[in-house]
């Protein structure tokens, strides 16, 4: 006769949640840092309580995330912004108390991943105040949610048709732009691309 199995044994354990990993990766670290490069930056959602300009070495914004979600459908996918390898990146770290972390995580959650396309990653970002780690969210080229090299035709068709539960594409590109203008940070590539699918993205004659 077979020995019983200890109590537990064969069980499957389920691995964390990418949620669930990116709390343990961060608690007991201190306050919680959080790099914003798009939506972050004019409509945070969370209370902090400091944040800073700051930059990020080896990612760059791009509009280059299909939204099926947020900014379109699955009939007709919109775009959302992602940090893709390569470059550099400007943006805001936000300081979140600690006591309020986890909570802000479970709302990023909600809002940032609605289906788990990003990658969270914890990056070195660099402020006039020091350097911090933030959860940034990134994604990789092989992510079938990358949209690769897109034609301005197909900026224009997206900015015009696509739409979401938060509004358009174009809104929210528009959006972006302003906010990083509003805390001092110019993006003339998206300023460029704004203007080349029919924005009205405002311009102080500099290239």
């Amino acid at each position: 006769m077979p020995c019983p199995l200890p109590a537990g044994a064969g069980l499957m354990r389920e691995p964390p949640s990418l949620l669930e990993r990116t709390v343990q990766e961060w608690r007991g670290r201190g306050d919680l840092w959080v790099f914003g490069y798009a939506s972050l930056i004019w409509r945070p959602e969370f209370d902090y309580l400091e944040r800073r300009e700051a930059r990020v070495h080896g990612w760059h914004r791009a509009l280059k995330m299909w939204s099926r979600i947020n900014r379109g459908t699955h009939e007709c996918p919109g775009l959302v912004f992602c940090m893709l390898a390569g470059g550099s990146c400007r943006g805001m770290a936000y300081r979140i108390d600690q006591a309020q972390g986890e909570q802000a995580l479970a709302r990023l959650w909600e809002r940032e991943m609605p289906i788990p396309v990003y990658e969270p990653r914890w990056l070195l970002c660099h402020t006039p105040d020091g350097p911090v780690r933030a959860l940034a969210f990134t994604l990789a080229r092989s992510s079938p949610s990358h949209t690769g090299e897109l034609h301005p035709d197909e900026y224009r068709r997206i900015f015009r048709q696509a739409r979401g539960r938060y509004g358009s594409t174009q809104d929210y590109a528009q959006a972006t732009q302003d906010g990083l203008r509003a805390v001092g940070i110019r993006d003339r590539r998206l300023e460029r691309l704004i203007r080349t699918a029919g924005g009205e993205a405002p311009s102080d004659g500099s290239a």
